[in-house]
Protein backbone atom coordinates (compact mmCIF):
# COMPACT_ATOMS: atom_id res chain seq x y z
CA UNK A 1 0.00 0.00 0.00
CA UNK A 2 2.97 2.31 0.54
CA UNK A 3 3.83 1.84 -3.13
CA UNK A 4 0.31 2.90 -4.06
CA UNK A 5 0.53 6.05 -1.93
CA UNK A 6 3.87 6.93 -3.49
CA UNK A 7 2.52 6.31 -6.99
CA UNK A 8 -0.63 8.38 -6.43
CA UNK A 9 1.31 11.33 -4.99
CA UNK A 10 3.84 11.20 -7.81
CA UNK A 11 1.03 11.19 -10.37
CA UNK A 12 -0.62 14.13 -8.63
CA UNK A 13 2.44 16.30 -7.92
CA UNK A 14 5.22 14.96 -10.14
CA UNK A 15 7.16 13.81 -7.05
CA UNK A 16 6.44 12.31 -3.65
CA UNK A 17 8.10 12.23 -0.22
CA UNK A 18 10.18 9.09 0.27
CA UNK A 19 8.64 7.40 3.28
CA UNK A 20 10.81 4.65 4.72
CA UNK A 21 7.86 2.75 6.17
CA UNK A 22 4.12 2.78 5.84
CA UNK A 23 2.38 5.01 8.40
CA UNK A 24 -0.79 3.99 10.16
CA UNK A 25 -3.75 4.40 7.81
CA UNK A 26 -1.61 4.39 4.68
CA UNK A 27 -4.51 2.94 2.71
CA UNK A 28 -6.73 5.86 3.75
CA UNK A 29 -3.99 8.35 2.81
CA UNK A 30 -3.70 6.74 -0.62
CA UNK A 31 -7.47 6.98 -1.14
CA UNK A 32 -7.49 10.63 -0.06
CA UNK A 33 -4.60 11.52 -2.35
CA UNK A 34 -6.36 9.77 -5.22
CA UNK A 35 -9.68 11.61 -4.82
CA UNK A 36 -11.39 12.97 -7.92
CA UNK A 37 -13.95 15.67 -8.48
CA UNK A 38 -17.18 14.01 -9.60
CA UNK A 39 -19.76 15.66 -11.86
CA UNK A 40 -21.42 12.52 -13.26
CA UNK A 41 -23.69 10.40 -11.09
CA UNK A 42 -25.80 7.30 -11.31
CA UNK A 43 -29.55 7.85 -11.33
CA UNK A 44 -29.80 6.48 -7.82
CA UNK A 45 -30.96 8.27 -4.66
CA UNK A 46 -28.82 8.72 -1.57
CA UNK A 47 -30.38 7.80 1.75
CA UNK A 48 -31.29 11.09 3.50
CA UNK A 49 -30.12 9.58 6.79
CA UNK A 50 -26.70 8.99 5.24
CA UNK A 51 -26.57 12.61 4.08
CA UNK A 52 -27.40 13.84 7.59
CA UNK A 53 -24.83 11.45 9.04
CA UNK A 54 -22.15 12.88 6.75
CA UNK A 55 -23.24 16.38 7.78
CA UNK A 56 -22.82 15.38 11.42
CA UNK A 57 -19.36 13.98 10.70
CA UNK A 58 -18.44 17.17 8.85
CA UNK A 59 -19.66 19.35 11.71
CA UNK A 60 -17.37 17.35 14.02
CA UNK A 61 -14.42 19.12 12.38
CA UNK A 62 -12.27 21.65 14.28
CA UNK A 63 -13.92 25.01 14.91
CA UNK A 64 -12.18 28.28 15.76
CA UNK A 65 -12.40 28.72 19.56
CA UNK A 66 -15.34 26.26 19.61
CA UNK A 67 -17.54 29.03 18.13
CA UNK A 68 -19.13 26.53 15.68
CA UNK A 69 -19.77 29.09 12.94
CA UNK A 70 -20.74 26.80 10.07
CA UNK A 71 -24.15 25.57 8.90
CA UNK A 72 -25.23 23.16 6.16
CA UNK A 73 -28.51 23.59 4.26
CA UNK A 74 -29.71 20.33 2.68
CA UNK A 75 -31.75 21.39 -0.36
CA UNK A 76 -34.25 18.63 -1.11
CA UNK A 77 -37.36 20.56 -2.17
CA UNK A 78 -37.63 20.48 -5.95
CA UNK A 79 -38.74 24.10 -6.31
CA UNK A 80 -35.90 25.30 -4.09
CA UNK A 81 -33.38 23.36 -6.13
CA UNK A 82 -34.73 24.69 -9.40
CA UNK A 83 -34.33 28.25 -8.19
CA UNK A 84 -30.70 27.60 -7.26
CA UNK A 85 -29.97 25.61 -10.41
CA UNK A 86 -31.25 28.53 -12.50
CA UNK A 87 -28.41 30.61 -11.05
CA UNK A 88 -25.86 28.09 -12.37
CA UNK A 89 -26.33 27.94 -16.16
CA UNK A 90 -22.63 27.17 -16.68
CA UNK A 91 -22.89 24.15 -14.37
CA UNK A 92 -25.59 22.00 -16.00
CA UNK A 93 -24.28 18.88 -14.24
CA UNK A 94 -25.68 20.25 -10.96
CA UNK A 95 -29.18 19.14 -12.01
CA UNK A 96 -28.02 15.54 -12.17
CA UNK A 97 -26.61 15.51 -8.63
CA UNK A 98 -28.94 13.52 -6.32
CA UNK A 99 -27.76 15.62 -3.35
CA UNK A 100 -27.42 19.40 -3.21
CA UNK A 101 -25.98 21.10 -0.15
CA UNK A 102 -25.15 24.69 0.76
CA UNK A 103 -22.34 25.38 3.21
CA UNK A 104 -22.70 28.66 5.08
CA UNK A 105 -20.68 30.76 7.45
CA UNK A 106 -22.72 31.73 10.51
CA UNK A 107 -21.61 34.55 12.81
CA UNK A 108 -25.21 35.22 13.84
CA UNK A 109 -25.36 32.73 16.72
CA UNK A 110 -22.21 34.20 18.26
CA UNK A 111 -23.69 37.72 18.17
CA UNK A 112 -26.98 36.51 19.63
CA UNK A 113 -25.14 35.30 22.71
CA UNK A 114 -24.18 38.93 23.37
CA UNK A 115 -27.67 40.20 22.59
CA UNK A 116 -29.27 37.74 25.00
CA UNK A 117 -26.94 38.93 27.74
CA UNK A 118 -27.23 42.63 26.96
CA UNK A 119 -23.54 42.99 26.20
CA UNK A 120 -21.87 44.93 23.35
CA UNK A 121 -20.27 42.94 20.52
CA UNK A 122 -16.85 44.62 20.64
CA UNK A 123 -15.09 42.57 17.96
CA UNK A 124 -17.13 43.88 15.04
CA UNK A 125 -14.44 43.91 12.34
CA UNK A 126 -12.97 41.59 9.69
CA UNK A 127 -12.16 38.70 12.02
CA UNK A 128 -15.74 37.45 12.64
CA UNK A 129 -16.36 37.15 8.88
CA UNK A 130 -12.99 35.49 8.32
CA UNK A 131 -13.48 33.01 11.17
CA UNK A 132 -16.94 31.99 9.98
CA UNK A 133 -15.68 31.59 6.40
CA UNK A 134 -12.80 29.37 7.49
CA UNK A 135 -15.08 27.27 9.72
CA UNK A 136 -17.43 26.71 6.77
CA UNK A 137 -14.51 25.79 4.51
CA UNK A 138 -13.22 23.24 7.02
CA UNK A 139 -16.68 21.69 7.34
CA UNK A 140 -16.99 21.53 3.53
CA UNK A 141 -13.62 19.77 3.21
CA UNK A 142 -14.50 17.34 6.00
CA UNK A 143 -17.83 16.49 4.34
CA UNK A 144 -16.02 15.77 1.07
CA UNK A 145 -13.53 13.49 2.83
CA UNK A 146 -16.34 11.67 4.65
CA UNK A 147 -18.35 11.29 1.44
CA UNK A 148 -15.32 9.78 -0.27
CA UNK A 149 -15.02 7.19 2.46
CA UNK A 150 -18.58 5.89 1.88
CA UNK A 151 -18.18 5.88 -1.90
CA UNK A 152 -20.01 9.08 -2.84
CA UNK A 153 -18.62 11.46 -5.43
CA UNK A 154 -18.70 15.20 -4.84
CA UNK A 155 -18.00 18.50 -6.54
CA UNK A 156 -17.89 21.90 -4.79
CA UNK A 157 -19.71 24.78 -6.49
CA UNK A 158 -18.16 28.20 -5.87
CA UNK A 159 -20.31 29.81 -8.59
CA UNK A 160 -23.10 30.32 -6.07
CA UNK A 161 -21.08 33.31 -4.84
CA UNK A 162 -21.76 34.93 -8.21
CA UNK A 163 -25.32 35.44 -6.91
CA UNK A 164 -24.99 35.65 -3.12
CA UNK A 165 -28.03 37.82 -2.52
CA UNK A 166 -30.29 35.59 -4.63
CA UNK A 167 -28.97 32.50 -2.83
CA UNK A 168 -29.47 34.22 0.50
CA UNK A 169 -33.05 35.13 -0.39
CA UNK A 170 -33.91 31.65 -1.65
CA UNK A 171 -32.56 29.98 1.49
CA UNK A 172 -33.79 32.65 3.89
CA UNK A 173 -30.36 33.39 5.33
CA UNK A 174 -30.59 36.05 8.05
CA UNK A 175 -28.02 38.78 8.79
CA UNK A 176 -24.48 37.51 9.46
CA UNK A 177 -25.22 34.18 7.72
CA UNK A 178 -23.81 33.85 4.19
CA UNK A 179 -23.20 31.20 1.52
CA UNK A 180 -19.61 29.99 1.12
CA UNK A 181 -20.03 27.14 -1.38
CA UNK A 182 -22.53 24.59 -2.59
CA UNK A 183 -21.81 20.91 -3.11
CA UNK A 184 -23.24 18.35 -5.49
CA UNK A 185 -23.00 14.71 -4.41
CA UNK A 186 -24.12 11.29 -5.58
CA UNK A 187 -23.03 7.78 -6.44
CA UNK A 188 -20.35 8.10 -9.17
CA UNK A 189 -21.11 6.83 -12.64
CA UNK A 190 -17.41 6.51 -13.57
CA UNK A 191 -14.00 6.51 -11.89
CA UNK A 192 -13.33 10.20 -12.43
CA UNK A 193 -10.13 11.90 -13.55
CA UNK A 194 -7.22 12.93 -11.34
CA UNK A 195 -6.22 16.59 -11.69
CA UNK A 196 -2.45 17.09 -11.39
CA UNK A 197 -1.43 19.73 -8.86
CA UNK A 198 1.42 22.20 -8.66
CA UNK A 199 4.66 20.54 -7.63
CA UNK A 200 5.36 20.18 -3.92
CA UNK A 201 8.41 22.42 -4.37
CA UNK A 202 5.94 25.24 -5.14
CA UNK A 203 3.46 24.85 -2.30
CA UNK A 204 5.40 23.28 0.59
CA UNK A 205 7.83 25.58 2.41
CA UNK A 206 10.30 24.90 5.22
CA UNK A 207 10.84 27.51 7.93
CA UNK A 208 10.27 30.47 5.60
CA UNK A 209 8.15 31.21 2.53
CA UNK A 210 10.24 31.04 -0.64
CA UNK A 211 9.71 31.65 -4.35
CA UNK A 212 13.06 30.39 -5.65
CA UNK A 213 12.57 29.10 -9.18
CA UNK A 214 8.81 29.70 -9.02
CA UNK A 215 8.40 30.75 -12.65
CA UNK A 216 10.36 27.74 -13.89
CA UNK A 217 8.48 25.36 -11.58
CA UNK A 218 5.11 26.68 -12.75
CA UNK A 219 6.23 26.28 -16.37
CA UNK A 220 7.24 22.69 -15.62
CA UNK A 221 3.82 22.08 -14.10
CA UNK A 222 2.18 23.53 -17.21
CA UNK A 223 4.05 20.99 -19.34
CA UNK A 224 3.29 18.08 -17.01
CA UNK A 225 -0.39 18.91 -16.87
CA UNK A 226 -0.61 19.43 -20.62
CA UNK A 227 0.83 15.94 -21.13
CA UNK A 228 -1.78 14.16 -19.01
CA UNK A 229 -4.78 16.50 -18.80
CA UNK A 230 -4.80 19.10 -21.58
CA UNK A 231 -7.48 21.78 -21.59
CA UNK A 232 -10.23 21.02 -24.10
CA UNK A 233 -10.83 24.67 -24.93
CA UNK A 234 -9.08 28.00 -24.46
CA UNK A 235 -10.75 30.87 -22.64
CA UNK A 236 -11.53 34.21 -24.28
CA UNK A 237 -9.97 33.42 -27.63
CA UNK A 238 -11.61 36.55 -29.05
CA UNK A 239 -9.53 38.62 -26.60
CA UNK A 240 -6.27 36.69 -26.36
CA UNK A 241 -6.21 34.54 -29.50
CA UNK A 242 -5.20 30.88 -29.73
CA UNK A 243 -2.12 29.97 -27.71
CA UNK A 244 0.20 27.26 -29.03
CA UNK A 245 1.08 26.35 -25.45
CA UNK A 246 -1.97 26.50 -23.22
CA UNK A 247 -1.33 25.29 -19.70
CA UNK A 248 -2.63 25.96 -16.21
CA UNK A 249 -0.93 29.34 -15.81
CA UNK A 250 -2.32 30.70 -19.09
CA UNK A 251 -5.80 29.38 -18.29
CA UNK A 252 -5.86 30.96 -14.84
CA UNK A 253 -4.46 34.27 -16.11
CA UNK A 254 -7.27 34.34 -18.68
CA UNK A 255 -9.94 33.22 -16.21
CA UNK A 256 -9.29 36.19 -13.92
CA UNK A 257 -8.73 38.70 -16.70
CA UNK A 258 -12.38 39.73 -16.37
CA UNK A 259 -14.07 41.07 -13.22
CA UNK A 260 -15.70 38.40 -11.09
CA UNK A 261 -17.78 38.72 -7.90
CA UNK A 262 -16.88 42.38 -7.55
CA UNK A 263 -20.07 42.90 -5.56
CA UNK A 264 -19.42 40.19 -2.97
CA UNK A 265 -17.87 42.66 -0.53
CA UNK A 266 -20.96 44.86 -0.72
CA UNK A 267 -23.15 41.79 -0.11
CA UNK A 268 -21.11 40.84 2.96
CA UNK A 269 -21.37 44.38 4.34
CA UNK A 270 -25.12 44.36 3.70
CA UNK A 271 -25.23 41.17 5.78
CA UNK A 272 -23.99 43.29 8.67
CA UNK A 273 -20.26 42.61 8.64
CA UNK A 274 -17.73 45.40 9.09
CA UNK A 275 -14.59 44.42 7.21
CA UNK A 276 -12.11 46.91 8.67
Amino acid sequence: MLDRLFGVLKARFGSAPLLSEAPRGVDVLAEMADRRVMRRYRDEPVDPALVETLCAVALSAPSKSDLQQADIVIVSDRSQREKLEALLPDNPWVKAAPVFLMFCGNNRRHRLLFEWRGRPFVNDHLDPFFNASVDAGIVLATFIAAADRVGLGTCPISAIRNHPQEVSDILGLPPHVFPVAALGAGWPSFAGVMSPRLGLDVSIHHDRYREDGLKENVAAYDRRREAVQPYRTQRYVEKFGESAEYGWSEDKARQYSVPERAGFGAFVRAKGFKLE
